[in-house]
């Protein structure tokens, strides 16, 4: 939900205290294409299932909770804090929005897809009603009771602060649901006026997005909730990476394959080193917990330090991107 590529959780209060279980990626380590997301999908299929009612009556309330006021939900697409007892159908009121529109494959309010936490958000009732199965995309009007958000006749563009988090909702479910046990067969396309095929579009703006608007605290710890109720990860949250590898440029994928580095050391007192297997040199930018870029640089074999020294203690995010753009990791750093 921040404007670069990966967003960090910082730990207050108010947010799960929660990390990817150890191995829970392991089968995926190495894979691309096809491969990878087969992989994926074994790893986040048969999630335990809930009802409709269960999401209104406590998932979303806990999932989707205003970190700032727990008598709260955040609405989606218009960023408001609402009162949780104001779940309804009139105007003003919030509901349940399937952010992969059950009409795009026909599945309804039934589980698995229908009731699947990690695509339905809350959201204000007319404003739900203005998006209503249309596609992803950018242009068209905007809305005056979503700031941000526009729509023409076949698409609805959200505001900036959530683009990623539709993109990363939008690509799970693709990989979650393969065809598999009377499930429907979704796929992510390149093309909008999809429904009423089990596809949701437009999957080259779904994959800007995911890149420009990276996951913040709130989607991390949205996504740790939903792995307390359902055992199933988004795993394009984890590792926003992973889209590209699966629908990127290909010749991206083998060479972001093939770069690795190696961080250390982490936690961090003063200096963190990057080394790295490519004699070419790379930039770096290093994140704030709320996604604000603190401090950029180069990094080249001869140079390969960043100084943490007048870093406050906690948890930073480093994205290291080589210089033809063909890689791009990121790394969670713990300031000591």
């Amino acid at each position: 939900m921040k404007n670069i590529f990966l967003g960090i959780i910082f730990f207050t209060s108010a947010f799960v205290f929660g990390q990817i279980p150890d191995g829970y990626y392991d089968d995926a380590e190495g894979l691309t294409g096809e491969e990878l997301k087969a992989a994926l999908h074994e790893i986040i299929d048969n999630h335990i299932e809930y009802s409709y009612n269960d999401l209104r009556d406590f998932i979303l309330k806990n999932t989707d909770e205003d970190p700032e006021n727990s008598d709260n939900v955040i609405l989606l697409y218009t960023g408001r804090s609402q009162a949780k007892s104001t779940f309804g159908g009139d105007p003003d009121e919030w509901n349940r929005e399937h952010v992969w529109a059950k009409s795009h494959g026909d599945f309804g309010n039934t589980p698995p897809c229908g009731t699947d936490a990690h695509h339905i958000r809350p959201t204000d009732v007319s404003v739900n009603s203005s998006r209503g199965n249309l596609d992803f995309d950018e242009g068209g009007t905007p809305l005056p009771e979503a700031p941000g958000c526009k729509k023409d006749g076949d698409s609805f563009e959200p505001r900036d602060e959530v683009k990623g988090d539709v993109a990363r909702m939008i690509l799970y479910m693709a990989v979650r649901y393969e065809g598999t046990n009377g499930e429907p067969d979704l796929e992510a396309v390149d093309y909008v006026n999809t429904s009423p095929a089990p596809e949701h579009g437009k999957l080259q703006k779904l994959l800007d997005w995911n890149m420009i608007d990276p996951p913040d605290e709130f989607e991390l710890n949205r996504n740790e909730v939903i792995y307390g109720y359902q055992e199933n990860r988004n795993p394009f949250i984890d590792h926003p990476e992973y889209a590209n590898y699966i629908w990127g440029d290909p010749n991206s994928v083998a060479d972001n394959a093939n770069l690795t580095y190696n961080i250390y050391p982490n936690p961090c007192n003063s200096m963190l080193h990057v080394d790295f297997n490519n004699s070419a040199s790379i930039t770096y930018e290093l994140l704030s917990f709320d996604g604000r870029s603190i401090k950029k640089g180069n990094i080249t074999a001869n140079s390969n330090n960043i100084n943490l020294t007048k870093f406050d203690k906690g948890l930073y995010l480093l994205i290291l991107n080589n210089t033809d753009n063909s890689s791009l990791k990121s790394y969670k750093i713990v300031k000591q």
